[in-house]
């Protein structure tokens, strides 16, 4: 499992920059604010990312790609829940997936790895899998909001409704 230190901090700090996202590191042992799961789990309240050294990468990206894939009105209160419903939760592990592809050092084949590690839930029994065989949906939903163009490469822009 990767996890928030500051290497990957700082490639995840690259990443979340054209979303103006702000990464805040959480001191160890503290309570993460914002986070929905508790414990070492990312968290959201407004444009920050709260994360310890012991956040998983994939929790950080998660989160970020909720952020990124919701409204401007659910943006704007932003408090802990993400919220979404299910199309969006597929463009959520979809774009968390390709963002990871932008770094080196983490990677989509890895986050996908740590993603089925953690737990991630897919009809085709894994991640990689599904993001290969069963995420239409999720890639259209993703083309639909702005988040990829038609060839289905990044905007790097937030979701456009």
């Amino acid at each position: 499992m990767l996890y928030c230190t500051q290497i990957y901090r700082q490639a995840l700090e690259k990443i979340l920059t054209p979303y103006q996202m702000q990464l805040e590191l959480v001191a160890n042992e503290q309570a993460i604010p914002g986070s929905f799961w508790g414990e070492s789990e990312a968290g959201l309240i407004a444009d920050r990312l709260y994360v310890r050294n012991d956040t998983p990468v994939h929790s950080a990206l998660h989160e970020a790609c909720h952020y990124i894939c919701m409204d401007q009105s659910r943006r704007n209160l932003l408090h802990t829940n993400a919220a979404g419903d299910y199309d969006e939760e597929n463009a959520v592990c979809l774009l968390q997936i390709l963002l990871a592809d932008q770094s080196p050092l983490i990677g989509a084949a890895r986050l996908m790895q740590d993603m089925d590690a953690w737990g991630y839930s897919f009809r085709l029994g894994n991640t990689q899998a599904w993001f290969e065989a069963d995420a239409e949906d999720a890639w259209q939903w993703a083309i639909d909001h702005g988040l990829l163009d038609s060839n289905k490469q990044l905007t790097w822009h937030l979701r456009i409704d």
